[in-house]
């Protein structure tokens, strides 16, 4: 049977709550359980936070912009490792992306590099309208950096949450912190709703705004009257109902993916070339992907001829996000950085890391990697 890269992992108890939506012919956009879910998820994450269940991430991306009122050509400054629906609501609202590379330290958002940078854009009075800090494969990016910068400058942070639901920075959640944060519940999360989001904030009236917005921008009227334009964003009350069962084993759910990860660490990790995302002192990961490395030049054997040997095995991985920068979309964009995150898209493999991924399948995926690294040492010692 195939082996998946992260696949949903129900906990059992959704059907609850969807049959009660059913039940209570509460299968329209609102309803209870989606106010529920809100409420549930405003607990885990503590701190008087304000949700609101979105569609998407990316749709819960494009409304915090929204709410910064980007304009056209403002400027946003982002990690160029990141998944493309990270980037596209800059493109949404006509804004032009500045692309950073990532922390070696971290693999995420390089403060040092936006410092810098920001420094001598202050200089020439051009800072950016936002900057938003990606988490990567579940780890945080350094949250308080980010936030002290904002301040310093005046500049919003949108915290890009999607990966990181359940991980945390320091003794906060992930997709709390900042001025806006979103969270992704897509079909291949830690936890998922099969498609959604959330927006996250303190800033209650602008949590309001964005709900008005994603409702269509519809006014107060008994007909349909807009004085504005909007969407139609709303996470649906069914969808929801999944989110409340989710939501009660997220930290379980951590808890597994962070032993696979060890598991991989244990059995690959002292292999020479071989290397892991590392984890800072302050991050607390949901692994929500393993991430690791393949130098070729010790090796022996590339990144992609270990995933096409998996792949025929009917193993699922995937290369690291191509950064940004590297995509023909935004070909002629401005990055900062000496390359590091393009290396990591050469070198770098995301191994299978579901959360109900077997003892055994791990073993089988372990021993296929294991194969193919000691075949090609094989190849070499014979030729020499």
């Amino acid at each position: 049977m195939r082996i998946f890269l992260s696949k949903p992992h129900l906990s059992g108890d959704e059907m609850t709550y969807v049959k009660a939506a059913f039940d209570s012919n509460f299968v329209a956009p609102l309803g209870p359980q989606l106010d529920q879910f809100e409420r549930e998820m405003e607990e885990y994450l503590g701190e008087g936070y304000c949700c609101l269940g979105i569609s998407s991430g990316t749709a819960a991306l494009h409304l915090a912009l929204r709410m910064l009122d980007i304009e056209r050509d403002d400027e946003i400054w982002l990690s160029s490792m990141t998944f493309a629906g990270g980037v596209f609501p800059i493109i949404y609202e006509q804004g032009r992306a500045r692309f950073f590379d990532v922390a070696p330290e971290s693999w995420t958002l390089c403060p040092d590099l936006v410092s810098e940078a920001l420094k001598i854009a202050a200089s020439a009075g051009n800072l950016p309208k936002a900057i938003i800090g990606t988490d990567l494969y579940g780890q945080s990016c350094d949250l308080e950096k980010l936030e002290q910068l904002g301040n310093e400058y005046g500049i919003k942070i949108i915290l890009d949450s999607a990966e990181s639901a359940g991980a945390s920075y320091q003794n906060r959640k992930c997709g709390t912190g900042g001025d806006m944060a979103i969270l992704s519940f897509n079909g291949n999360k830690i936890i998922t709703t099969g498609g959604g989001g959330m927006l996250v904030s303190k800033d209650e009236a602008a949590i309001d705004r964005a709900r008005f917005l994603s409702t269509q921008a519809r006014d107060v009227a008994p007909h349909y009257e807009h004085s504005t334009y909007g969407y139609n964003y709303r996470m649906g009350n069914v969808v929801a109902a999944i989110g409340i069962g989710q939501l009660k084993v997220l930290d379980d759910r951590v808890k597994r993916r962070r032993a696979i990860f060890q598991k991989y660490i244990e059995k690959l990790g002292n292999i020479p070339g071989i290397d892991f995302m590392p984890e800072p002192s302050w991050s607390h990961s949901n692994r929500w992907l393993t991430a690791m490395t393949v130098d070729p030049a010790i090796c022996g054997v590339t990144r992609e001829q270990i995933r096409l040997h998996l792949l025929e095995l009917q193993i699922e991985s995937r290369p690291l996000w191509k950064p940004m920068h590297m995509q023909p979309l935004f070909e002629g964009s401005q990055y900062t950085g000496p390359g590091f995150d393009e290396q990591l898209f050469v070198n770098g493999l995301c191994l299978p890391s579901g959360s109900d991924m077997t003892d055994d399948e791990q073993d089988e995926v372990i021993g296929e990697i294991l194969a193919i690294l000691n075949s090609n040492l094989a190849s070499i010692a014979a030729e020499v």
